[in-house]
């Protein structure tokens, strides 16, 4: 369980990032609408797992190079953002827990229900 703290950071970083991965001019990353859903950092705030969920996505290999490429980038923003000891690391993990929501939203859609007749 994470510290009060820690939670507030996780929370200060994922809204930061939220507002920064928009402005990334890299075309491997802009490939849909971007959502930052979850991040969680060690206890020493050396590393930041960060979770982008991506409405959209054509290519996800070409999505992490592109992640990849700016993170020094959005690690020296964030320095300069937030007021921590350490500026995290950042490591990008695609969540396709959306994807799978709109997903199964069709499939609900989709089915006839008997119920038109009464």
């Amino acid at each position: 369980m994470a510290s009060n703290k820690l939670a507030r950071t996780n929370d200060d970083i994922q809204f930061v990032l939220a507002k920064l991965i928009t402005e990334v001019k890299d075309p491997r990353v802009q490939q849909g609408m971007i959502s930052v859903t979850r991040v969680e950092t060690t206890g020493d705030l050396r590393y930041s797992k960060v979770w982008l969920s991506v409405m959209g996505m054509k290519d996800e290999k070409e999505f992490k190079k592109g992640l990849k490429s700016a993170s020094g980038w959005l690690r020296r923003e964030l320095g300069n953002s937030l007021n921590l000891r350490y500026t995290p690391e950042l490591i990008f993990e695609v969540d396709h827990s959306i994807e799978y929501g709109a997903h199964i939203n069709e499939l609900l859609n989709s089915l006839e229900t008997g119920d038109k007749d009464e």
